[in-house]
């Protein structure tokens, strides 16, 4: 049974865990095929502002002008946007940065908010720095930079920095990189300075098990806490609930859901029950997955967008097209602005139904807000074009994106370049390829493997050698041949 987690199919986990934020404790991240561990999250909960009391004013106008270096045709980085700011005057609090910070992590953009962090300590004793800023902060270093770096900063820390915060976090960044040998000698390191007094590292643990498919090591690591008197929570349960999923156990994932109503000390909330949803929807049982998405509804609480965005995902994945316009609509009446991940998730979930037809009515709603351009948003219309093999389609509908001042990525000239080479037009698919590598910021484009090869074997049928030497021109300036993934192309020059 494949439980790997692709774009029909949400992640076991919701996002909102995803937001490391002083709401969240564990987070699942997600990547085809993969889950991933964040517990880093909880880290905000220690010492720190509740960000949420405070009025918004000035961190908004400040976030924008940030969040703006890192879309296309965007240049930049936080350190600039934050120099000019206090250059003309205005002033910034640690509270402002943070939730700037909060919020470009809520979304993702992990560079940018490294790079305030990075500003903050340039600045000296100007800014107070705890030990849950640099758990944040060695977070942010590992998902943009990689592990090694994680641990070097980690070795730099002061030892009043160095508690169960920032050990927390660096045993995060192993367990999502799948390090098992460092993770299980880094929570050992932990014991031994009584450093475990909840299930947080625990469940980053027992995710890396999960995603080793090593499900018995998930359910001893339970039995472990429980032996050490370290209460299973919400996360927790959620972990066990789909290791049992994934083994296509239902009679345990029910006796595990039966714990959770038990246990006095948790309370399932919405992300649980759609969680339960996204586990009934693989093992077959649609009704008992509706049945839990009423429920999420009912407990959604607060003004929580990502609930909204997974009960429509998880409506479609059911294939319930009047269920998705009414969550749309309750969405609607309930945030006066609707976002881009909104519109996002609304035009994936009409796709997913067959609605295309809607889907292009929600499309020009979205660019009728005169919106900060999302290419992402375009591309789904245009995959699903290409897809249908409605190539003239998807070209007209890029001209006219572009006309209304719409600005392409990298990966819709990629899109409309397998459009090309499923026609065979190899002049046609490099142009775009080109196009792509010439766009701003393409350093981190990586196209499809699938789509080069495709390209690569028609250059070869036909015996066009100087087209693909061009393409393997381009993909080495973007350093994309240096990558695992990429190698066997290099080794196919003549």
């Amino acid at each position: 049974m494949n439980f790997s987690v692709s774009i029909s199919s949400p992640p076991p986990f919701p996002t909102q865990f995803l937001n490391l934020s002083s709401h969240s404790r564990f987070a699942v991240l997600r990547r085809p095929g993969r889950i991933f561990c964040s517990s880093i999250s909880q880290v905000h909960n220690y010492g720190t502002i509740d960000y949420e009391r405070r009025p918004p004013f000035k961190w908004s106008l400040l976030y924008r002008k940030i969040s703006m270096t890192d879309s296309p045709g965007g240049v930049g980085s936080s350190t600039d946007v934050l120099e000019r700011w206090v250059a003309v005057g205005n002033k910034v609090t640690k509270w402002d940065l943070c939730r700037v910070v909060k919020e470009l992590r809520k979304f993702r953009r992990f560079r940018l908010a490294l790079e305030v962090y990075e500003w903050m300590t340039s600045k000296g004793k100007r800014f107070k720095f705890t030990s849950s800023d640099a758990a944040i902060q060695l977070d942010l270093i590992a998902k943009v930079h990689g592990v090694s770096r994680a641990e070097d900063h980690f070795a730099t820390l002061s030892d009043s920095l160095k508690d169960k915060r920032t050990h927390c976090s660096l045993l995060n960044a192993y367990c999502q990189a799948g390090m098992k040998d460092k993770s299980e000698a880094f929570i050992q390191v932990m014991k031994n300075k009584d450093y475990i007094e909840e299930a947080l590292p625990y469940n980053a643990l027992m995710t890396l098990y999960m995603n080793a498919k090593e499900y018995d090591r998930v359910k001893s690591t339970t039995l472990e806490m429980r032996e050490s008197n370290i209460s299973l929570d919400i996360y927790s349960y959620n972990i066990l609930m789909t290791t049992y999923a994934a083994m296509g156990n239902m009679e345990e994932m029910e006796g595990v859901i039966e714990q959770l109503k038990a246990d006095p000390r948790v309370n399932a909330n919405w992300g649980t029950y759609s969680t339960l949803c996204t586990m009934y929807i693989k093992l077959g049982h649609f009704e008992k997955a509706e049945d839990c998405l009423k429920e999420a509804e009912r407990r959604i609480t607060g003004r929580n967008r990502i609930a909204y965005h997974y009960l429509m995902t998880l409506y479609s994945s059911l294939n319930k097209k009047e269920e998705v316009y009414r969550i749309w609509n309750s969405y609607k009446s309930s945030f006066p602005v609707m976002v881009n991940k909104a519109y996002h998730s609304m035009l994936s979930s009409l796709i997913r139904v067959g609605d295309i037809e809607g889907a292009e009515v929600m499309y020009e709603e979205w660019m009728s807000t005169k919106p900060n351009f999302d290419p992402r948003i375009c591309n789904i219309l245009m995959s699903w074009y290409i897809k249908e093999g409605q190539m003239e389609k998807a070209q007209e509908f890029l001209d006219r994106t572009i006309e209304k001042g719409g600005k392409p990525s990298p990966t819709t000239w990629e899109i409309l370049a397998d459009g090309h080479i499923r026609r065979k037009r190899i002049p046609e698919a490099l142009s775009c390829m080109k196009e792509a590598a010439s766009i701003k910021r393409s350093v981190d484009w990586r196209p499809r493997p699938e789509t080069i090869a495709s390209f690569l074997d028609f250059c070869e049928e036909s015996s066009d050698i100087e087209s693909k030497e061009m393409l393997l021109g381009l993909l080495r300036s973007a350093g994309c041949l240096d990558e695992e993934k990429y190698k066997s192309f290099e080794a196919s020059r003549i």
